[in-house]
């Protein structure tokens, strides 16, 4: 255990003193804007910097205030100690990747009432001294000896900014007609409602068209308009919206107030349905707060215990969807339960055997390793301490999961303890379809939304160049 311990006011001699070194880092300047609301763009927006004054983004005036205070408060005198005054001069500014030493030093000591004045001096790597200054604090009269308190781990994340930015990313793509299966409650209908407001896709709901008007009233939403196909029941609607994708009349279907089994059940249909030579496959877009990049899972919602074959076309649909959201080489780590190839763990043969099929060109368009472990797929310094050279370990993209148990309980848990924002989508039929969790909002269904209409639009492009 650390401990921090202070320095009495007779232990304090003239002359006395304390440093501290810290390299300002891109988290430290939004930590402190985030504690102390201080935005000025000098600080938070690099274009802007880059043109201002200093050419650079540069530290909070009072970042290096607060590292003297630390200093103060557990070096010198250390715990006990209470400000009186402080005045600070500022000479030059400390950039990102600077290393400032901040150093305290006894000057002066007033036995009357314990006041210590001590010079304040940071100075970067360079020796020029940045900051500059005095502070005059109470000493403590007895001896403390503490365990040092525990800093908790920040992660930096705001909410849907990912999402958002996909969703602002369709704006100059026309919509995507669509059909909204079953939207007779108010969440799955506002969604659909709000992406088409948003101009991702023209509507077409079929459903019973009075169960679809209360819906409309209870989320108080205009429906003038929009097109109604009314549908006796949730059978019928699915049929009837799989009807009008085979027809050429919608480009992308949306899951309503509906069960999952009962939306796919025409689907995949092998007469009337939309299959095609690939399996279909569902893939979780996450945008993961402890996560440096938007992440894919798959299979969580359809395959449950899918052979070498359907993982085949699972991570194919997963590569063709990461490229169309502008990843022209995904990573997929195949995972396991462990990172080697092991004969009584099935999903580590099938690993090994995906790998050397991308190798084969049976699978393209990704890179792949596998078997991983989940923490080797996501974790470098997981992956470093285990020995494992890799493209894709530690970075990955795609996480394809051995079966939909595995893959259900990683994303919900991500979703639910990691605060992940979630999207959902159906790959592999001949159309793609909007498949969200009956407990999602609107943000996940917008968000599904834009992905869909992104694929769309990319499949398009595709088959005309």
């Amino acid at each position: 255990m650390q401990y921090i311990e202070n320095r009495t006011f007779d232990e304090i001699n003239v002359g006395d003193s304390a440093d501290l070194t810290r390299t300002l880092k891109p988290k430290d300047i939004e930590l402190f804007a985030v504690m102390s609301g201080d935005v000025n763009p000098d600080h938070m927006d690099p274009d802007f910097a880059n043109s201002d004054m200093f050419h650079k983004v540069i530290a909070h005036g009072m970042w290096g205030g607060a590292l003297i205070s630390a200093v103060l408060g557990t070096e010198l005198p250390g715990p006990g100690t209470v400000y009186v005054e402080q005045s600070l001069q500022y000479h030059h500014p400390v950039g990102l990747g600077d290393t400032v030493t901040i150093r305290v030093t006894v000057t002066k000591k007033n036995a009357e009432n314990h006041q210590v004045t001590l010079r304040c001096q940071c100075t970067n790597q360079t020796g020029e001294t940045v900051i500059d200054g005095q502070a005059t604090v109470v000493a403590p009269p007895c001896k403390v000896r503490r365990p040092a308190a525990p800093l908790p781990d920040v992660h930096l994340h705001e909410r849907a900014a990912r999402f958002n930015e996909l969703i602002r990313s369709t704006l100059p793509l026309d919509p995507v007609r669509t059909a909204v299966v079953h939207p007779c409650d108010a969440v799955s209908l506002a969604g659909a409602l709000e992406a088409a407001a948003k101009g991702m896709i023209v509507p077409v709901l079929v459903g019973p068209r009075a169960r679809i008007e209360a819906a409309a009233t209870q989320a108080e939403r205009d429906l003038g308009g929009v097109e109604i196909i009314d549908a006796p029941h949730s059978h019928a609607a699915a049929e009837q919206a799989v009807a009008l994708a085979r027809a050429g009349k919608v480009d992308m279907l949306m899951k309503g107030k509906i069960h999952t089994d009962e939306l796919l059940a025409p689907i995949v249909n092998k007469q009337t349905g939309l299959r095609t030579e690939r399996r279909m496959s569902h893939v979780f877009v996450l945008d993961v707060p402890t996560y440096p990049r938007p992440l894919m899972v798959t299979d969580a919602a359809i395959n449950i215990f899918p052979d070498l074959t359907m993982k085949r076309d699972i991570v194919q649909n997963a590569i063709e969807l990461a490229q169309a959201l502008g990843n022209a080489q995904p990573k997929v780590a195949v995972l396991s339960a462990v990172e080697t190839v092991t004969p009584t763990i099935p999903s580590t043969l099938d690993a090994a055997a995906l790998c050397k099929m991308a190798d084969r060109g049976q699978i393209i368009g990704g890179t792949l390793d596998g078997p991983l472990a989940f923490d080797n797929a996501v974790s470098q310094t997981a992956a470093t301490a285990k020995g494992i050279v890799s493209d894709v370990a530690g970075v990955a993209d795609i996480l394809l999961v051995p079966d939909l148990e595995a893959g259900n309980m990683i994303a919900k848990q991500l979703i639910y303890l990691a605060g992940a924002d979630a999207a959902g989508l159906v790959l592999g039929a001949k159309i793609p379809i909007v498949l969200t969790s009956r407990a999602d909002g609107i943000l996940s269904r917008l968000a599904s939304a834009a992905i869909a209409q992104i694929f769309v639009r990319h499949q398009n492009a595709s088959s005309t160049t």
